[in-house]
């Protein structure tokens, strides 16, 4: 068996691992990070960039967004279900963070919003490429370079197994190398930074009642089995709710063109499988208020319909509604879209010349769908008066082709499993902290409480990488304290 030896050991390199390595080096420690990929950056490699509060780009372009409004709007959106004194030490830090960042060569595009209803508080990271997913390596690439500058040093494909603790105090990892050979890093902080369980579909399972590929679709990173919740559970910590960060999601959309997707994914009529609405679609912009809602529908599935009369308009106009994510209004080419996702066989598309022949498709109730679209339409020539939708977004569905998208519940992974308290110390049932423990990202990401805070833009990011300085200082701290 090797042996390591370090001060402080950081369990996986993905946005919070890196943080923490690189602040907890900053702070004078010795630093061994073990990852069990062949290379750093996690799920973060697909992401945009960090939430900031109260940061310099907000302030050029005089959006007023203050610590104090956005822990208000926070707590109140949780109803006070999580921690308040973590959300404020993040919140406070976050703007300190940005600049952390920009000190080590990151460069931003500005603050952004993530729909019109949202807060600009999305920090995208500026790359090659311009503004778009995978913009957020460019911030994983500078983290891991200034980890190297400091000393840290990097194992990697070598996943860790167990803390290691004795007289109740955290003295090592064991960890596995890429031979299948034992790795035992001796130290007296270890930082679990694993990323969640987002394709260990059994403990989804167990802990959400979600089955994946059938009523949830949320993003599957191979290797994120949740290694990290089960080494601090089996090391003492207090075992918490694991949850999905839903947002919901078009099933196939993996065959579907993006303005096919664009278009379906717009504020049009949307029922469950009794062919009845069931909320004001004005709020599917927040894909976590319409991954909830769909979740409490038959079936957990729903159907985007529209008309040809729609999509011609979308197609001659572009789309009305974009995101960071899908930022093109332009949808010209959707029929095309259609064709291609039909002749591949995309099992969440349905095309129809009759509203019968599509509920029927679509394994809707007819009648009741038959009525739901008469009534709909009705409310198209004068007011919602059911759910009190924005008249702008009133479109009858009356032209064949008929179309229509089938909507599941999604999302980014899990969150959650750990508790910790606003230093990051990972505590027990009696929220005692474990001596020389510490989680950080998603694997301790409890503060959400059951929906993702879409309002303020950049919090899964932001929290995992503000997390990870928090228990980075607190560890570096601590292992300073036990040596004097």
């Amino acid at each position: 068996m090797t042996t390591y030896n370090a001060q402080v050991c950081v369990v996986a390199g993905g946005p919070s691992g890196l943080a923490a390595a690189v602040q907890a080096a900053e702070n004078g420690a010795d630093v061994i990070v073990i990852e069990k990929a062949a290379a750093v950056g996690g799920a973060a490699n697909m992401g945009m960039g960090p939430l900031g509060i109260g940061t310099r780009y907000q302030k050029a372009n005089m959006q007023d967004i203050t610590v104090e409004q956005a822990f208000n709007m926070f707590m109140e959106y949780t109803h006070y279900n999580v921690d308040a004194r973590l959300i404020r030490r993040y919140f406070g830090q976050s703007a300190d963070t940005i600049e952390w960042l920009e000190d080590m060569g990151v460069e931003f595009e500005g603050a952004f919003r993530y729909f019109p209803q949202s807060m600009p508080t999305w920090h995208i990271v500026k790359c090659d490429s311009g503004i778009g997913p995978r913009a957020a390596s460019f911030m994983n690439k500078a983290l891991y370079a200034r980890a190297q500058e400091l000393g840290v040093r990097f194992l990697l494909e070598t996943p860790g197994k167990k803390i290691l603790k004795e007289n109740d105090k955290v003295v090592g990892v064991l960890a596995t190398d890429k031979n299948g050979e034992d790795v035992e890093i001796r130290c007296s902080a270890a930082i679990i930074c694993t990323g969640g369980a987002g394709s260990n579909f059994k403990l989804i399972k167990e802990e959400t009642g979600y089955t994946h590929g059938e009523d949830m679709f949320s993003f599957a990173i191979p290797g994120i089995m949740g290694d990290g919740l089960r080494m601090a559970w089996e090391a003492g910590a207090d075992k918490l709710p694991v949850r999905i960060e839903q947002a919901a999601q078009l099933m196939g959309v993996e065959d579907l063109s993006v303005s096919v997707g664009n278009v379906m994914i717009q504020p049009n009529l949307l029922v469950n499988k009794f062919g009845r609405r069931f909320m004001n679609e004005d709020y599917m912009q927040n894909s976590t208020y319409l991954s909830n809602a769909v979740s409490h529908q038959p079936g957990r599935v729903a159907f985007s319909v529209i008309d040809t009369s729609i999509a011609h308009y979308y197609m001659k106009h572009g789309v009305e509604n974009t995101s960071l994510v899908r930022p093109n209004p332009d949808v010209s080419d959707f029929v095309d879209g259609i064709k291609t996702a039909m002749a591949h066989g995309n099992k969440g598309m349905f095309v129809a010349d009759t509203v019968e022949e599509l509920a029927e498709q679509m394994g809707v109730d007819v009648e009741n769908f038959k009525r739901t679209v008469e009534e709909y339409n009705d409310f198209c020539e004068s007011a919602d008066d059911e759910f009190f939708k924005d008249r702008r977004y009133l479109r009858p569905i009356r032209k064949a082709p008929f179309y229509a998208a089938r909507v599941c519940p999604g999302g980014y992974g899990t969150v959650g499993g750990i508790r910790i308290n606003e230093n990051c110390e990972v505590c027990d049932k009696n929220f005692q902290p474990i001596h020389g423990l510490y989680a950080a990202g998603a694997d301790s990401c409890n503060i959400y409480d059951d929906s993702y805070m879409f309002l303020l833009p950049g919090n899964s990011m932001g929290y995992a990488v503000n997390t990870g300085r928090i228990a980075g200082m607190t560890a570096a701290a601590q292992v300073k304290a036990d040596a004097e």
